[in-house]
């Protein structure tokens, strides 16, 4: 894949993300820093340590959208995970490290995709003969005697060519599919025996034998199951293995959210203790150690942190000062504003009218928005977040659903229809929610 250049990534980040300028331009560069950081000799290249982010912004305004459609820019192991879901050590709760694990798992799967994409030709092959062999099974006993090879081998080409030409699709297969009886093992993690469960499957897995039993598909299904199986026979494991911690190690991206709920806070009772013990568990992974994974031990010194909170209770010089200094980069994010609300709601590729459209179109009807109802949305939402709570765009989420509630329930018996959506209608499915404050809050 074409490693894209930083106005490249802001572009692709434009057509899904609205405003916030400031925090596509950082990630822009954060992602082809990891591009550059691989062009320079290894001298050197060992020395320069990632410009980690922290982003700051209430809920709602898209720092979790970027980091979704930088993962799917990034041609590397990507990882979002919440900070909330970690405990100190000594307390039952996951371990700091499984966020490296299970990086490294998502490596491994990555590249052994990538593998079988490469050898599918070679494997579809073997998978056709392996069918043929199944529905003539007759062929190869023909062939032990000299007279009957050549009616043998017309008999599978006749095949062959039915087969390839869909014919067979329908027909009934028997293949022997392996049967995984394991013991059943259930350990109760504590930290740093997270994956013992798993590591206790494994072993029973290559001590006790293992068990196929007999299950009956349409050839086609048969088909795609054995040219999977015949795709994991062809790929090297140890090579898969090796470039998976290689991608971790140089161009892994981990995205920790809700870091300001690890926030050190004035007061110090309930849950509260544990919090600043968190954040000096997570800040020898982001300084650099080595985590032991079950594929091997994987160095997180070039790993790139992207952090992100709403610090609505906390703020980011709470947070310990050795894991500040790791983020030297911070970008605010502007809360949005009518007018956003407004692009956000027509303008991107994922817009929410665009998916309403698309979802209703199933049932053969048409939906249509007038400029002027689309701003009463917009309206509506700005004014029912500053009645309640502000959870930015999301509103336009229940908004809508609310807003088009009877026509989706409706839709199946009015196939063929046209709904015009107006401002009156809008004023009308949701005035009363701005009439009376209580009501806005059954809006979520």
């Amino acid at each position: 894949m074409k490693m894209l250049t930083p106005k490249e990534i802001m572009d692709e980040l434009n057509r899904y993300i609205i405003g916030q300028e400031k925090a596509k331009k950082a990630v822009s560069i954060a992602l082809r820093n990891r591009w550059r950081r691989q062009m320079i000799p290894k001298e050197l290249r060992d020395e320069i340590a990632p410009k980690n982010i922290i982003m700051i912004g209430p809920t709602g305004v898209g720092k979790t959208e970027i980091a979704r459609r930088l993962a799917k820019l990034a041609n590397a192991p990507f990882l979002k995970i919440e900070a909330t879901k970690f405990t100190e050590v000594g307390y039952v709760g996951r371990d700091v490290e499984s966020m490296i694990r299970d990086l490294t798992e998502l490596a491994v799967n990555m590249v052994k995709k990538e593998e079988q994409e490469l050898v599918k030709e070679k494997a579809a092959i073997l998978a056709e003969e392996r069918i043929l062999d199944i529905l003539l099974p007759s062929v190869k006993r023909q062939q032990e005697t000299e007279g009957t090879a050549e009616q043998g081998d017309s008999s599978r080409e006749k095949l062959r060519l039915r087969f390839r030409e869909g014919k067979l699709n329908e027909r009934l297969v028997e293949l022997d599919v392996p049967e995984r009886a394991l013991p059943i093992i259930e350990v109760f993690s504590a930290s740093g025996i997270e994956e013992m469960d798993m590591q206790i499957r494994d072993l029973f897995g290559n001590i006790l034998p293992k068990k196929t039993k007999k299950r009956k598909m349409k050839v086609k299904e048969a088909y795609e199951f054995l040219i999977q199986e015949e795709s994991k026979k062809l790929i090297d494991m140890d090579k898969v293995v090796k470039e998976a911690i290689e991608r971790v190690e140089q161009s892994g991206i981990i995205f920790l959210d809700e870091i300001d709920k690890i926030a050190r806070r004035d007061q110090t009772h309930g849950p509260d203790v544990s919090r600043e013990g968190v954040q000096r568990d997570i800040l020898p992974i982001v300084e650099g150690t080595t985590v032991t994974t079950k594929y091997g031990m994987v160095k997180t010194d070039h790993i790139l942190f992207i952090a992100a909170g709403a610090f609505h209770m906390s703020k980011p010089s709470d947070l310990i000062p050795e894991l500040q200094g790791r983020f030297p980069i911070r970008v605010n994010l502007d809360p949005l504003t009518k007018e956003d609300f407004y692009r956000i709601i027509t303008e991107p590729e994922n817009a929410l009218i665009k998916q309403y459209k698309a979802l209703l179109k199933t049932e053969d009807v048409e939906l249509e928005f007038e400029k002027e109802a689309i701003e009463e949305i917009t309206d509506i939402s700005q004014r029912i977040n500053e009645m309640t709570e502000n959870i930015g765009a999301r509103r336009l989420y229940t908004v809508m659903e609310k807003l088009l509630e009877d026509i989706s329930f409706s839709a199946p018996e009015k196939k063929g229809e046209k709904f015009t959506i107006t401002k009156e209608y809008v004023r009308n499915r949701l005035g009363e929610f701005l009439e009376k404050e209580d009501l806005s809050r059954y809006i979520l």
